[in-house]
């Protein structure tokens, strides 16, 4: 009920129960026009004043959705909403409006909270009936692209957004999506099909892989990037750690300095961690960009100037929900409370909470912020257009509001079936019953207050990611630390469990003897393995027992360097003869130094003989007079003074060689390896042995 016919009223009931003449009630009724006059001119100037109120008809009644929107296109070709400051902030019309251009035709684009109750396609034809303008319609939601609509130009707009539905991930962000459907439109009809088609056919059972991230695939990237970073290098410190101990039991000396394996373990720390700062280089979980001051702070303002000029604030960006006749009712039931003992002012906003918005989706936040911006105290209440929830907080007003919020039905609040039902949820009948409830609310002496609520959080705190190294990184350095461990312990397990298995499949080792002078002048390749391995497996087992001896060392450590640190390989058919009895001699002259022997000649005629005794000057080829001063042993001493021409026959012949013009080569000229150093004694040929490994 308006002004205008509240004040005819009054009137008629003045001249029913008066006696004045018809002259004055004339004069009365005129007054009253005048009065309804003023009384419904103010508010259509203070409309007129701002764009954040509501246009009005003729009527007084509300402009519809589309004519508010078609107002605002016609001021600019792009109209960016409010109400959605986190994920599209006004201050990116400017962006809208520079890809609009690409287009190539008059584009009108609307940017709008999502509204389930309202139909795209049909938005955008009431709209353009309004505006009366051809061109390209465009509908952009808090997500992508909506509804794209051409009246009266050659667009390809149902494949444009056909290529943005399918070739981008659901959270490109609508910036990206137009961009995308400005792309599309700017080819010619023929290509912007083929690609829709391309589109639908690579994407109809998988979609594109997001582009963004979120908080806990951060968390998951931190903690893996702790595994990593202690696990592995610590890994390799402990499995090098252990090889080095096996090689060390073998009688192998250390192959690398010291310092190699802890190098090795930086530098793969070092890396993982350059690595995953690399690899894991997302630093926003959103594509919404930051909003300004401004932003926040736009939709507040809006509704608050609304709400000086009229109690009652309905978005006009959103669907209708409170029509004529219920919008009337609601001012007379808030007027007729204002005036009543003990009431006061009733703010109503029928507006969208989304937690796009400024507060977050939170009606207390924004209830507070609306009464701050209108600075007069009373009873504020939040309608929501689209889920049908009202709230109410009282700012101020003498009422029991602990009685209002607890006893007010669930269905005032937030509906029962026949609310979810109804497209309009019912708010005009609910919003009377709210009314009728807070008049029998009971006055108070003190006014009521509302506590003050939690700040919102940064919009640019929501889209921006943890840092990598923070979070869960460090519960993953003491997880990897554990892995590090326990895999360790699995190789050692492993390792330990594989050698037993061999050791049991392979034929006992020989006893461990020193053999007779009179070893053979031809051995064969297999006699000299297995000599040299019971040689050298008898030096290893008296070694773990014996006190430190350098001589042995040196002898344990020139044999394992000729085999590579391997034990087994002496049992290869791919370790020549010469290695072998340098690996016997050498594994004799180290047990010979357990017992204390420091004998540095080797017999060399033959140096499987043994320990030489003296030097002496023999025949070494069976033709001619040719001699050479060498170390021998007692029988190859005796046989070199009683039978000159003996010795020859006793030389060392290593199988595989070829024989020289006497047709038996001595072992030092048959060779070029360490073995030709035997004549110069054992030390000269650990050196040898040395200087051919590189190993100062």
């Amino acid at each position: 009920m308006n002004a205008a016919t509240t004040n005819r009223q009054h009137a008629v009931r003045i001249r029913e129960s008066s006696g004045h003449p018809p002259r004055v009630l004339r004069l009365l009724l005129a007054l009253c026009s005048l009065t309804a006059l003023f009384a419904t001119a103010t508010p259509a100037r203070a409309a007129d004043s701002t764009t954040a109120t509501p246009a009005r008809t003729a009527d007084g009644a509300p402009a519809t959705q589309a004519a508010h929107l078609a107002e605002r296109l016609r001021e600019n070709p792009v109209y960016v909403t409010d109400q959605l400051p986190r994920e599209i902030p006004r201050s990116t019309a400017p962006d809208f409006a520079r890809l609009a251009k690409k287009t190539g035709v008059p584009t009108y684009v609307l940017v709008l909270p999502t509204q389930i109750s309202v139909d795209g396609r049909q938005l955008l034809g009431a709209v353009h009936d309004r505006l009366g303008r051809d061109g390209l319609y465009v509908l952009v939601d808090g997500m992508a692209v909506a509804e794209a609509t051409a009246y009266g130009v050659r667009a390809p707009a149902d494949a444009a957004s056909t290529v943005t539905q399918y070739e981008l991930p659901y959270d490109a962000g609508p910036l990206r999506s137009f961009e995308r459907f400005v792309d599309v439109v700017a080819l010619d009809d023929e290509k912007a099909t083929a690609r829709a088609e391309a589109a639908r056919e690579k994407y109809r059972d998988d979609e594109p892989a997001e582009m963004y991230i979120g908080p806990s695939d951060r968390r998951n990237q931190s903690f893996l990037t702790g595994i990593l970073l202690t696990g592995v290098p610590l890994l390799i410190l402990l499995v090098a750690g252990y090889a080095g101990r096996r090689r060390r039991r073998s009688g192998a000396e250390r192959r690398v300095p010291r310092w190699v394996v802890p190098g090795a373990a930086v530098l793969t720390a070092t890396a993982i961690a350059l690595t995953a700062a690399a690899v894991f280089d997302q630093t926003r979980s959103s594509a919404a960009p930051p909003p300004t001051p401004a932003d926040l702070s736009a939709r507040v303002e809006r509704v608050a100037a609304g709400l000086r000029q009229d109690p009652v604030y309905a978005d006009p960006e959103s669907p209708r929900v409170l029509d004529t006749r219920q919008l009337d009712r609601l001012h007379d039931r808030i007027r007729d409370f204002r005036r009543s003992a003990g009431g006061g002012p009733v703010f109503v906003s029928v507006v969208p909470q989304t937690p796009e918005s400024e507060s977050a989706g939170d009606t207390m936040l924004f209830a507070a912020a609306v009464h701050a911006k209108v600075g007069e105290d009373g009873l504020y209440v939040v309608a929501d257009p689209e889920d049908g929830t009202i709230d109410f907080y009282n700012h101020g007003l003498r009422r029991d509001t602990d009685r209002l919020s607890f006893n007010l039905p669930d269905s005032v609040t937030l509906g029962d079936s026949r609310a979810d039902e109804a497209e309009d949820h019912l708010l005009g009948e609910r919003l009377d019953k709210l009314m009728t409830f807070l008049d029998e609310t009971p006055r108070t002496d003190r006014p009521g207050s509302e506590p003050a609520p939690a700040a919102a959080p940064r919009a640019a705190a929501e889209t921006s990611l943890p840092p990598l190294f923070a979070t869960d990184f460090w519960p993953g350095l003491f997880v990897g630390a554990f892995a590090a461990l326990l895999l360790s312990g699995v190789v050692a397990g492993a390792t330990w469990i594989v050698t037993g298995l061999r050791r049991r499949r392979s034929p006992a080792p020989e006893p461990a003897r020193l053999l007779p002078f009179t070893s053979p002048t031809e051995p064969s390749a297999s006699y000299l393995r297995r000599t040299a391995h019971a040689e050298l497996t008898a030096l290893t087992s008296e070694f773990t027992n014996a006190d430190e001896n350098a001589r042995a060392w040196d002898c344990l450590d020139a044999a394992m360097l000729l085999l590579d640190g391997d034990l087994d390989r002496v049992r290869s058919p791919e370790t020549d003869a010469a290695t072998l009895v340098a690996v016997v001699v050498l594994a004799r002259a180290g047990r010979a130094a357990l017992t204390g022997d420091t004998n540095d000649l080797c017999c060399g005629v033959n140096p499987l003989h043994g320990p030489a005794v003296s030097r002496h000057h023999v025949r070494v080829s069976a033709e001619g007079n040719r001699r050479r001063l060498l170390p021998v042993c007692e029988p190859c001493r005796d046989t070199a003074v009683a039978e000159p021409g003996g010795i020859p026959g006793r030389l060392l012949r290593l199988p595989g060689t070829a024989s020289g013009d006497d047709g038996r080569p001595p072992y030092y000229d048959a060779t070029e390896g360490p073995l030709s150093a035997v004549p110069g004694g054992i030390a000269r040929l650990i050196d040898k042995v040395r200087e051919t490994a590189g190993v100062h």
